[in-house]
C-alpha cells in the first residue's frame, strides 16, 4: 500500500541523499514571515533536511512585510516569468536569497492590485486570488528551471493548487501536501482560477466552485496530516470540516507526521532574550533561573513580584482557540490566588474577539496580578516561556500545537483540551495510561468552563506539592520536541515518492 511500509523502517538507516533537491512552497517562513506555526513548521523541516545535508529551498511571495535584515545575499534570479491572467499578462520576477543555510526564492509580482505590498500576510479580502496567483507564477518558475527539484513540499491551502498544476501541465515532480489547519480551505469559484492563471490551466471538468484545499488533496502524491489524533478527528463528520469524505476515500494517500519544534531557536541555554539562561538537564538550575526569570518579567510587566503560580498564554486571539475559555482562565487563575500574563495577536477578520480583550485589558489595568498585551512580540514570547509556571491552551481544536511544545522545552508545564495534537504530546499527571515519568501536564476533556477549573484547579494544588510538581517539569523537559524523528519519516515519504516517478 502506497506510503504505508516506512511506519516499520527503522528511521536512523534513513540515508541521506545530497544530490536530494526539496522545495518547499509555503505562505509563511520563520523568521522572516510569519504568522502563525505554518511558518515555524516549515523552517524547523528546513533545518533538520539541511543537517542531513539535502539541498532545500523555499518559495515564498516577496512580502513588503518580510524582514530583509535577516536574508543575505538577495539578487534578483530571473525575470520575465510571464502569467496570463484574464486578457491581461504580467510579468514577475524571482529574487534569490540566504536564510542562514535555507535558500530563498521571492516572488515579486508586477500585477497593479500590488498582490503582496499590503504590509500583511493575511487579512485581505482577496487573499484567495493572491495566493492562487502565487502557485501560477510558482509553477511557471519550475517550469522553466533547467534543473528541476526531486520533491515539492506544499503548504495547506494557500499552495495546494501546485498539485493540479503539476499534472495538468505535465510535470513529473512529485508532491506532498501538508495539511496544517483544516479548517481554512479557499473555496473560490472556477473564473476566479481561469482570471489569475488562465495560461496553466487546462481541461478542467470542476463545476462552478472549488475547494482548493480539496484539490490539493485529490491531486498530491501524499497527503501528510500534522499529529495522528488529528488525522483521525478529520476523518470524521464532527472534525473534517465538510471534507471527511473525499479524506476518507483518498485515505490510503494520508500520514500522520507529527510536527517538532527547532531546539536551537527554542533552548533556554542560549536564549539571548531570557534574563538568566540554564541547562534542561539539571532540574535544580531550571527552577531557580526560572525564579529569576519570574521575578525580572512580574517587574517589566507590573506585576507584583511574589513567587505565587504564574499562569501564561500566548496565541492567537481567533475563534479556534477558544478566547471565551481563556477569559475564563484568567478570571479563575486570579481567585486561585496566581498570576495570568497573555500575549495575543489579533487580526482584523476577528475585531470582537479583539473588543473582547481591549476590554478586559481595560478592565485590569491597574490590578497588578495580570497583564493582557495585545501585540505580537516574538522576544516577548520567550521570557515568558522561561518565567511562567503553567502554560493553558484552551483549544476548541488543534492540529498539532507547537506552544505545548515549547512550554515544557523551558520547564514551563502545560494545561491543555484534549484535542488533535494535543492528545498526541501532552499526558495529564493524574489520568494518563503513560507511565508516571513520561506525565507532562494537566488536561481535559471537554471545551467549557468546568473542565478549564477542573485541570487549573489540579494545577495550582499541585504547585505546592514540590515533589509531584518536580516530576511534571522533569517529564516535560525530557519530552523529545526535536525535528529529528518527523524529518525522517518525512524522507522516507519522498524517498518512496522517487522510487515511483516515472
Amino acid at each position: 500500500m502506497l506510503l504505508q511500509h516506512f511506519k516499520n523502517v527503522d528511521l536512523a538507516l534513513v540515508p541521506a541523499k545530497s544530490f536530494m533537491h526539496i522545495i518547499h512552497i509555503a505562505s509563511e517562513l520563520a523568521p522572516i514571515a510569519k504568522a502563525g506555526g505554518l511558518a515555524d513548521v516549515v523552517y524547523g523541516l528546513c533545518q533538520e533536511t539541511l543537517k542531513l545535508k539535502y539541498t532545500t529551498g523555499v518559495i515564498l511571495p516577496k512580502y513588503d512585510c518580510i524582514d530583509y535584515k535577516q536574508l543575505s545575499d538577495l539578487k534578483v534570479e530571473q525575470k520575465d516569468i510571464w502569467i496570463l491572467a484574464g486578457s491581461n499578462r504580467y510579468n514577475n520576477t524571482i529574487w534569490s536569497a540566504n536564510l542562514g543555510k535555507v535558500k530563498i526564492f521571492l516572488i515579486e509580482s508586477d500585477h497593479p492590485e500590488r498582490l503582496y505590498n499590503r504590509g500583511v500576510i493575511y487579512g485581505c479580502s482577496d487573499d484567495i486570488d493572491r495566493f492562487i496567483y502565487f502557485s501560477c507564477v510558482a509553477m511557471q518558475f519550475l517550469l522553466q528551471l533547467e534543473k528541476q527539484p526531486d520533491i515539492l513540499h506544499l503548504h495547506d491551502w494557500h499552495t495546494s493548487l501546485i498539485a493540479l498544476l503539476c499534472q495538468k501541465n505535465n510535470c513529473k515532480l512529485k508532491s506532498v501536501l501538508t495539511i496544517h489547519n483544516l479548517a481554512h480551505q479557499g473555496t473560490c469559484s472556477i473564473s476566479t482560477l481561469f482570471k489569475l492563471g488562465k495560461d496553466l490551466l487546462k481541461d478542467l471538468d470542476f463545476s462552478d466552485s472549488l475547494n482548493l484545499l480539496e484539490t490539493g488533496i485529490i491531486y498530491a502524491d501524499c497527503v501528510a496530516i500534522v499529529s495522528p489524533n488529528y488525522q483521525k478527528e478529520i476523518q470524521t463528520p464532527e472534525g473534517g470540516c465538510g471534507l471527511d469524505g473525499v479524506l476518507r476515500e483518498y485515505q490510503k494517500k494520508l500520514v500522520s507526521i507529527l510536527n517538532g519544534i527547532d531546539q536551537d531557536y527554542w533552548n533556554p541555554t542560549k536564549d539571548p532574550y531570557l534574563k538568566r539562561n540554564y541547562p534542561i538537564n539539571e532540574l535544580e538550575s531550571v527552577l531557580k533561573a526560572k525564579l529569576e526569570n519570574k521575578y525580572y518579567l512580574q517587574k517589566h510587566l507590573f506585576l507584583t513580584q511574589e513567587n505565587v503560580p504564574l499562569i501564561s498564554c500566548i496565541t492567537r486571539l481567533v475563534p479556534q482557540k477558544g478566547p471565551d475559555l481563556i477569559e475564563y482562565g484568567m478570571i479563575r487563575t486570579l481567585e486561585l490566588g496566581g498570576q495570568f500574563v497573555l500575549r495575543g495577536s489579533v487580526s482584523k477578520s476577528n475585531n470582537h474577539i479583539e473588543e473582547q480583550f481591549a476590554s478586559l485589558q481595560e478592565k485590569y489595568r491597574n490590578d497588578n496580578r495580570i497583564a493582557i498585551l495585545l501585540i505580537n512580540d516574538e522576544k516577548l514570547a520567550h521570557l515568558i516561556f522561561a518565567a511562567s509556571d503553567l502554560f493553558i491552551i484552551p483549544s476548541l481544536f488543534e492540529p498539532c500545537g507547537l506552544t505545548q511544545m515549547i512550554a515544557m522545552r523551558y520547564g514551563t508545564i502545560p494545561i491543555a483540551r484534549m484535542t488533535g495534537g494535543l492528545v498526541d504530546t501532552v499526558f495529564d499527571i493524574d489520568t494518563s495510561n503513560k507511565p508516571f515519568e513520561k506525565r507532562n501536564g494537566f488536561t481535559f476533556a471537554f471545551a467549557d468552563q468546568q473542565g478549564v477549573n477542573w485541570a487549573l484547579e489540579r494545577a495550582i494544588t499541585c504547585y505546592k506539592n514540590h515533589k509531584k510538581w518536580q516530576q511534571i517539569i522533569k517529564a516535560g523537559l525530557n519530552y523529545d520536541s526535536s525535528w529529528k524523528k518527523s524529518t525522517k519519516q518525512y524522507l522516507c515519504i519522498y524517498e518512496e515518492l522517487l522510487t515511483l516517478k516515472t
